[in-house]
């Protein structure tokens, strides 16, 4: 088994009067994410056919940016803090106590993509396409971020690559890593091939959400649950599905994936 590393979450800590705040390497890597995705996605464009003007490309960037944000907070809130968030609405605004969601994020991004494109008047799935590997790579970042916040890790495991999260007393599985590797570089790597090999508009956009989703559904095996007993009473989610919420909205992708591919096809023929 393997120590957690002697590491904080936060780079600094301060105060502005009596409260307190952190920068901390989570949002330090979201900080990195953007910075690539503005140099992978410029260079990803012309695979696609789509010419932007350098100020056009800032705003396709500032949808992105604010899709993911909104779209993860409020994702957070829907999909996992819903009677919390029914109970009282301000807790949107508490971020300081911390709820992204992934799959709330991708919603946010594909809505304000589509607002973009409808606005510039350009194809919806083409931009879409150059888009998906910069958002692996974004998401592989944020998984080191919640490793590095020994959060969102395994279950217990007698591996040798196991880890002794701060607070535990038994190696854990890094979930958080299998999640970087596969969620993250390995999908990095295939979509960006297909940007550059593939034609069919919409593929690679369709591509990974099968491909987030297998991974994603795998991986929940090994890792804990969200510890909300709103969403699992009787120990099944929403009282009579046998899976995690990262399960059941990941097999939602990979249906979603499987038809927009199949769909893809049926008009090329």
């Amino acid at each position: 088994m393997i120590q957690f590393p002697d590491i904080q979450p936060y780079i600094v800590k301060f105060s502005i009067g009596n409260f307190p705040l952190e920068i901390r390497y989570y949002g330090l890597l979201y900080l990195i994410s953007f910075a690539l995705g503005y140099i992978f996605v410029r260079k990803n464009l012309h695979h696609r056919g789509i010419v932007l003007s350098k100020e056009k490309y800032s705003d396709l960037i500032f949808y992105i940016i604010l899709g993911v944000i909104l779209g993860g907070r409020v994702g957070y809130m829907l999909f996992y803090a819903l009677p919390e968030f029914l109970g009282n609405p301000l807790k949107l605004f508490y971020v300081h106590e911390g709820g992204m969601s992934f799959h709330g994020g991708l919603l946010g991004v594909i809505i304000a993509g589509y607002i973009f494109a409808r606005r510039e008047k350009i194809s919806f799935l083409g931009g879409a396409d150059v888009v998906m590997p910069w958002a692996a790579l974004g998401l592989g970042l944020g998984r080191l971020g919640n490793f590095i916040n020994a959060e969102l890790y395994g279950s217990p495991t007698d591996l040798p690559w196991g880890v002794v999260f701060p607070g535990e007393v038994v190696a854990r599985h890094p979930s958080q890593l299998y999640e970087m590797l596969f969620e993250g570089i390995l999908m990095f790597i295939i979509l960006q091939y297909m940007v550059k090999h593939t034609k069919k508009e919409g593929l690679i956009f369709w591509a990974f959400f099968i491909l987030y989703g297998i991974a994603r559904f795998l991986i929940e095996f090994v890792r804990l649950p969200d510890n909300i007993e709103s969403l699992y009473p009787n120990g099944l989610l929403y009282g009579f599905i046998p899976l995690s919420q990262g399960q059941f909205l990941s097999a939602l992708m990979i249906i979603a994936g499987i038809i927009g591919t199949i769909i893809i096809y049926r008009k090329a023929k």
